[in-house]
């Protein structure tokens, strides 16, 4: 039986990705544009995440029409919106998406209060009725996989059903991405 191909040398090492990101030959005309787009964007020489998932050609459009749906194309409002992805990337000690979702949130007009309290337990801070259901209900999908009743019944007092299934939704696909940025290890992006 034939190993599968690996280009992670050092496996056991949290600073080095176990998939190298790949460049216009590994990632095809889409995800290399994807990745110069993004890097142009965020102002850094490469983005990570892009030429890394990119490397999955086939699956890398459609997870990237997905992703898009979530943000910045979603039934929430922007600013919960990062307020959510903050959330889920402190609970998930994902400092990439955290220091993504940090720049996008300020440019959605959060300010650097509400950015430091999505450190924080929601029941602890100074948010409005809505914001502390929506992020009691993050930190139960995060933790638990699950929405106790008692907190759905809370969160679907201020959301629509289309929101309340947005925000699962999101919670799922921003959890998933901590998931991916651990496992395969993928370095911060480096500014240009």
């Amino acid at each position: 039986m034939s190993q599968p191909h690996s280009t992670d040398s050092h496996p056991r090492d949290p600073a080095r990705p176990r998939i190298r990101p790949g460049g216009f030959r590994e990632l095809g005309p889409v995800g290399w544009a994807v990745n110069r787009v993004g890097a142009r964007v965020t102002g850094s020489q490469d983005v990570h995440l892009f030429a890394t998932l990119g490397r999955a050609r086939r699956l890398f459009p459609a997870w990237l029409a997905y992703s898009g749906m979530m943000m910045p194309f979603g039934v929430l409002d922007r600013r919960t919106t990062e307020l959510v992805i903050l959330r889920v990337a402190h609970l998930r000690g994902s400092d990439y998406e955290r220091a993504h979702h940090e720049r996008i949130g300020a440019r959605v007009g959060l300010n650097d209060d509400e950015i430091t309290r999505t450190l924080r337990d929601p029941a602890d801070d100074g948010w409005s009725d809505r914001l502390r259901a929506v992020l009691t209900a993050v930190d139960e999908l995060v933790r638990t996989k699950d929405i106790a009743d008692d907190t759905w019944a809370e969160v679907a007092a201020h959301l629509t059903e289309a929101e309340l299934v947005g925000l699962v939704q999101l919670v799922a696909q921003y959890d998933g991405l901590a998931t991916s940025l651990r496992a395969l290890r993928i370095q911060p992006d480096r500014p240009r």
